[in-house]
């Protein structure tokens, strides 16, 4: 709780902190099932797989609490998670994070936090965080990413307490995500989903290999209460309007 007050006050210097942070631990299965149960996961002697990113999220936090700048206002944009293995209950993880430097983006400044997980000397998840500082941009910085979205395959109704019952499970209490009068003040007439609870709940609905890579686009938030509609096809998936996923096999050891 500390680093995310310290997150939200302005910063300070010129760049993101060049060391990596890292915390050791073993998961509860009572915090695993919860998060299951609110991202739609089956319970399981394994982790979700986006569960490994709220391990994480303690350290992105002292990281941003570092930043050159407030975090209030940093929007996550994209991620892409590469699950080697299964994470077992039980096994002593270590969990690592770093910020990538600061780069343009059309709408400001972005920037990645990358994240890893470690079981017995082995590196078997990890994942990229792409975050936008809102601000003065570059209109040159183009995005070539291209996506074909899937036809309608489920629609979800998502009930106007889903982000306080995910920063329950998952530690991210951002006030947009809480209540309409938190989230006013932000721009948003209603609290928004969070983009990670979106990721889950779309992996969730796939049926994954062991291994592999799993890459988003959050497009457009969305506003709690809603009814949502889901699509998958080919490698891809999508909320549509609201995300657009990627994903295939893990062939090799990245």
């Amino acid at each position: 709780m500390f680093e995310t007050l310290r997150a939200a006050l302005p910063g300070r210097g010129d760049a993101l902190p060049d060391e990596a942070l890292t915390r050791e631990l073993t998961v509860r299965a009572g915090d695993v099932a919860a998060y299951a149960r609110v991202c739609g996961f089956a319970l399981r002697d394994e982790l979700p797989p986006t569960y490994p990113h709220v391990l994480a999220f303690p350290l992105h936090m002292a990281l941003l609490a570092r930043a050159p700048f407030s975090a209030v206002g940093v929007v996550h944009i994209a991620n892409r998670i590469t699950q080697v293995r299964p994470l077992r209950l039980g096994e002593p993880l270590t969990v690592s994070a770093r910020a990538g430097a600061l780069r343009p983006h059309r709408r400001g400044r972005q920037f990645d936090l990358v994240s890893e997980v470690f079981a017995g000397g082995e590196r078997v998840w990890h994942s990229v965080s792409v975050n936008l500082k809102r601000g003065r941009g570059d209109e040159s910085v183009r995005d070539d990413w291209t996506f074909e979205a899937p036809p309608e395959t489920a629609r979800w109704r998502l009930p106007g307490d889903l982000g306080r019952r995910y920063a329950a499970v998952s530690g991210d209490r951002n006030p947009i995500h809480l209540h309409a009068w938190t989230a006013k003040p932000f721009g948003f007439d209603r609290a928004i989903a969070h983009g990670m609870w979106t990721k889950a709940r779309c992996l969730a609905a796939l049926r994954l290999p062991e291994a592999f890579s799993a890459e988003v686009r959050f497009k457009r938030p969305i506003l709690l209460p809603a009814t949502v509609t889901f699509g998958e096809a080919d490698g891809r998936f999508a909320v549509h309007g609201h995300l657009e996923g990627v994903y295939e096999p893990l062939t090799e050891a990245p």
